[in-house]
């Protein structure tokens, strides 16, 4: 870190011991800033009007079902998150505790306790995701679908509960900014959805949830998290202080969060609107941050740039135009199921309301899902999905060839988070494939974090994902201790662009004794559906190549003849010289959520000797 950043994060920690000393006193002494009437009569534009809920649910009649049977569980407490199953919290609720593991963190002071625990086999992540309360939206959205107080009384239940268990500044949930910050969304949205209700109306519980919210905004002002690169942690920080800030008056916060959005959007998100931490979970999670806290600015009558609005619509395109024809996004990069304010029940993967939400502020209209109905209104979701071409994000790196029901997503950009790895895997050139409707080629995702840094760095290597490697090395070395750091040595570089055809290369096996530099052209045939991917390696002397082709759970392969592999349902998969390369047809690991893995076949050529082209050729039989 440069020397400023070490004396400010000095400083930091100085604080914090300070605050260990004086935040139970300063907790005791807090009184609500506002009162209840004066909070809900403040506008806060993601809860719907009657009219509005019997039109979403008219246009999409299956959303009531699904909210009433999520709310059904969350009154029994019961959840499924980041690979924990379907686990019953009891009541009352041990919110410090990892339901996989059975991890239980003290309630020591927040800030000192051991979250990185990469010796023993536990997931800070759980007890978050479930202090989150994303859980409990759906009782939130079934009180507003039936006026059924036993719905508001189980979320007022649950929130008083956490009230109880971690007192400010004490316990797992309070160890990083973050935490506190996301909770800002799930509460206002509760408090809004259910604050008129005779469950809500108890003036003591009030008084103890405004307080609760108001040391939420307290905690995150007094340890913002900055440094010398920021990410979506800043950004999730600043934006729960808009949020907090004009929900409960408080002038600063608002005014301090707005400010650091403002000048975060144009450093995280390229021109082209790709988010900096190559990563397409928490791309879509970025854009939440920076999208949500501008249309509660809007509600309120204040300004939003021009310019912000329109780096937001950005970030819409590329995430229409990542989206394949299955409503799903790409396993691109790192991905732990983060989400600002989840009001849907779709697949984890499926990004489709973060354009509707980016339209909006523009005043327009754009294809969504009934989570982005929730969000903004089922008027603001356009009907149909507008005709898509293939698409070049060249400051981000990230290239679609496209046809009807093709869609071939291409990484050749840079490491994430300004070279420092962060979210970013050792996927420079990699791909993932769907031809005629059908997903082929999945990239194998993310897994996990803490829980386990093998499988952590499993999933980030070069190995384990459909990209050359050379001589068995890493495309960007990284120290397996630090989990989310990488020297930045493939650099990108685009030889050739069109609709139906990419060229890249990158510099990541520059630095051998021998230097090699892998060059990846690939063609899409969108009337054959054919896929054509050819790898040449640049440079001279003897090496071993391995070319994996991660395939996409549910399609089976087998060897056919040499040279030839028949891909379950209906594709052939050949290549040209098969004496020149051996293939492997194996097993690999594909994680389309967080913490939960499945096997799916994997082919692999390897070569050892002198550098030889391969082609390989993906087509309906």
């Amino acid at each position: 870190m440069p020397p400023r950043v070490v004396a400010r994060r000095l400083i930091g920690e100085a604080r914090v011991e300070l605050e260990r000393v004086q935040a139970p006193r300063r907790a005791r002494r807090t009184e609500p800033v506002a009162s209840w009437d004066a909070v809900l009569d403040r506008p806060f534009p993601f809860v719907r009007t009657p009219a509005e809920l019997a039109a979403l649910t008219a246009r999409w009649p299956e959303e009531r079902q699904r909210v009433l049977g999520a709310a059904a569980r969350a009154l029994a407490h019961e959840v499924d998150v980041l690979g924990t199953g379907t686990v019953q919290l009891g009541d009352p609720i041990d919110w410090h505790r990892d339901w996989k593991t059975g991890r239980t963190w003290p309630l020591g002071y927040g800030r000192r306790l051991a979250l990185e625990e990469l010796n023993r086999p536990s997931d800070v992540k759980v007890p978050w995701e479930i202090s989150r309360a994303h859980w409990l939206l759906p009782a939130g959205q079934a009180y507003l679908l039936t006026g059924d107080e036993s719905y508001a009384t189980g979320a007022r239940d649950v929130l008083d509960d956490w009230l109880r268990a971690n007192p400010y500044t004490r316990g797992v949930n309070w160890a990083i900014a973050m935490e506190p910050a996301l909770r800002i969304f799930s509460w206002s949205w509760l408090a809004y959805a259910c604050g008129r209700s005779a469950a809500w109306a108890d003036p003591a519980f009030r008084s103890r949830f405004l307080r609760g919210l108001y040391l939420h905004g307290d905690f995150v002002d007094r340890h913002f998290e900055l440094s010398d690169v920021n990410g979506n942690h800043t950004t999730a920080d600043a934006a729960a202080l808009v949020v907090a800030g004009l929900v409960l008056g408080v002038g600063r916060w608002a005014d301090r969060g707005w400010s650091i959005l403002l000048r975060e959007l144009p450093v995280q998100v390229h021109p082209d609107g790709v988010d900096f931490e190559a990563s397409a979970s928490y791309h879509r999670l970025a854009g939440e941050l920076f999208a949500l806290p501008a249309l509660v600015r809007r509600a309120h009558g204040l300004d939003v740039p021009v310019d912000y609005v329109e780096r937001l619509q950005a970030m819409g395109r590329f995430t229409e135009a990542y989206t394949g024809p299955d409503g799903l996004a790409p396993l691109w990069g790192d991905a732990d199921d983060g989400r600002a304010l989840p009001l849907g029940g779709q697949d984890v993967n499926d990004h489709r309301s973060l354009p509707v939400l980016a339209a909006a502020l523009a005043g327009e209209r754009a294809f969504g899902n009934a989570e982005a109905a929730w969000l903004v209104g089922p008027d603001a979701v356009a009907a149909e999905a507008p005709t898509r071409e293939s698409a070049a994000f060249r400051e981000g790196g990230a290239f679609v060839l496209r046809g009807e029901s093709d869609h071939v997503f291409v990484d050749c950009g840079p490491v994430g988070l300004a070279g420092r790895g962060g979210h970013g895997h050792n996927d420079c050139l990699a791909f993932e494939a769907t031809l005629a409707g059908v997903r082929l080629v999945r990239d194998s995702g993310s897994y996990v974090y803490t829980a386990s840094p093998e499988e952590r760095n499993r999933f980030r290597s070069t190995a384990f994902h459909s990209t050359p490697r050379v001589d068995g090395e890493e495309q960007n070395r990284f120290d397996p201790r630090l989990l989310w750091t990488m020297t930045e040595d493939a650099l990108p570089e685009l030889r050739a662009w069109e609709p139906e055809r990419f060229q890249g290369a990158h510099s990541g096996y520059r630095r051998l004794a021998r230097p090699v530099t892998p060059v990846r052209t690939i063609e899409l045939d969108r009337v054959a559906h054919r896929l054509v991917v050819l790898d040449e390696l640049e440079g001279d002397g003897e090496h071993r190549v391995e070319i994996p082709l991660q395939l996409a759970p549910g399609v089976e392969a087998s060897e056919l003849e040499r040279g030839t592999v028949a891909l379950s349902p209906g594709f052939l998969v050949t290549w040209g010289d098969p004496g020149d390369w051996a293939l492997e047809v194996g097993n690999g690991w594909v994680s389309q959520r967080y913490g939960v893995k499945v096997d799916a076949p994997r082919l692999v050529w390897t070569r050892s000797g002198p550098l030889r082209p391969l082609r390989i050729v993906i087509e309906p039989s």
